[in-house]
């Protein structure tokens, strides 16, 4: 195989995770806007691992990723990265109900609880409106920091460069590969670019003269608080079927989230006090925490493709192009195999699954290319 030189746009779980892969046979440079990896989706991630969440590709991806945390975890001087946590869905209307119940008839690893056992398992929880209860114990906590820094270390490790306060600001077609510019006049040429530019990628798509795939950046909200009880650090992740709120202990305290998932422009998000204002009415409606203050409150983006699955592969019109986008909020959990199939369908432009490739395929959402 011809050794590529690769440049790569983004710098968070996305970039660095595949990154790692392709430098084992390809002269990778890392170019990352902000002054530091991982600031928006990866840094402000809520860090969980669970097996059921998200469409079937993701779902998928994410069981093939327990082995792969697991083997990363046994290396030397690796922390845990999967550590338990166990997650308690729950329905307060008849569709909601069935919704999880039939999740429950779904994943093997979930059972349907009654109010009382999902009391033992939460005792701030309010059960006497709750009509059904599943409790997942293969969902944990992942240790995201030790991930990305792992994937970020073992591409320079593999020879890989990473450049960070390199923001992309011009691109030009050679006739073989790209010439890039950063805002600051720097500039690279490369075979392949990879667009792993997370709520960025329909900006750099159209940097390189591609219409992109319709991403969509979402916001979403995570606040912690104080409660007036106390709150054991054994608690699962406590959520609503309906993905109106979720909870989890943090250090003594309380994070959560209202499950916002307002269409945003790519940039440094802020909450929006009324999603705060929202999550902690919702929470203290459902549990006996009295949450009254806010300790600190951030918010990150989540970015979508219209089918909400991970966008992989290369451009039908622009083989130098290829995309690693569209990640959502399911990045981190399914890093580990996403990014070994993603530089699989670099190499070789297959996968042996071929029903998951088709699912993450970039061709399969609509693109047009302007030049």
């Amino acid at each position: 195989m011809t050794r590529e030189r690769v440049i790569i746009v983004g710098g968070g779980i996305a970039g660095v995770s595949l990154g790692s892969e392709l430098a084992l046979d390809h002269d990778v440079i890392l170019l990352e806007a902000e002054s530091s990896l991982g600031v928006h989706s990866t840094g402000r991630s809520a860090a969980l691992f669970m097996t059921g969440y998200g469409p079937a590709p993701v779902r998928e991806l994410t069981r093939r990723s327990e082995a792969e945390f697991a083997r990363l975890s046994a290396l030397p001087d690796m922390p845990a990265l999967l550590a338990p946590r166990g997650g308690l869905l729950t329905a307060w209307d008849e569709p909601g109900a069935a919704a999880l119940e039939a999740m429950i008839a779904a994943q093997p690893a979930m059972t349907a609880l009654t109010a009382e056992q999902a009391s033992a398992l939460c005792p701030a929880l309010r059960t006497d409106d709750v009509l059904l209860c599943g409790y997942d114990p293969s969902t944990r906590d992942i240790d995201v920091h030790a991930l990305h820094s792992y994937y970020a270390a073992t591409l320079r490790h593999r020879g890989g460069e990473i450049v960070t306060g390199a923001r992309l600001a011009a691109t030009t077609r050679l006739a073989s590969g790209w010439d890039v510019e950063t805002a600051d006049g720097r500039r690279w040429q490369g075979d392949v670019l990879v667009n792993a530019a997370g709520a960025w990628g329909d900006e750099v798509a159209g940097l390189c003269g591609d219409a992109g795939h319709g991403l969509s950046p979402r916001r979403r909200t995570v606040v912690i608080s104080r409660p007036a009880r106390p709150v054991a650090g054994a608690w699962p992740v406590v959520a609503d079927i309906a993905e109106t709120w979720y909870f989890k202990p943090e250090g003594g305290a309380v994070l959560m989230s209202p499950g916002d998932e307002s269409e945003v422009l790519p940039g440094d998000v802020k909450p929006d006090p009324l999603d705060v204002a929202l999550v902690l009415e919702r929470v203290n409606a459902v549990t006996t925490l009295q949450l009254r203050s806010v300790r600190t409150s951030w918010a990150g983006l989540r970015t979508f493709a219209p089918d909400r699955a991970p966008v992989v592969g290369r451009h039908a019109g622009e083989p130098a192009l290829f995309s690693f986008v569209g990640q959502g909020g399911y990045g981190v959990q399914m890093a580990p195999t996403l990014a070994k199939a993603g530089a699989e369908l670099f190499r070789t432009g297959t996968l042996a699954d071929r029903a998951l490739a088709a699912a993450i395929a970039a061709d399969r959402l609509p693109a047009k290319l302007d030049h």
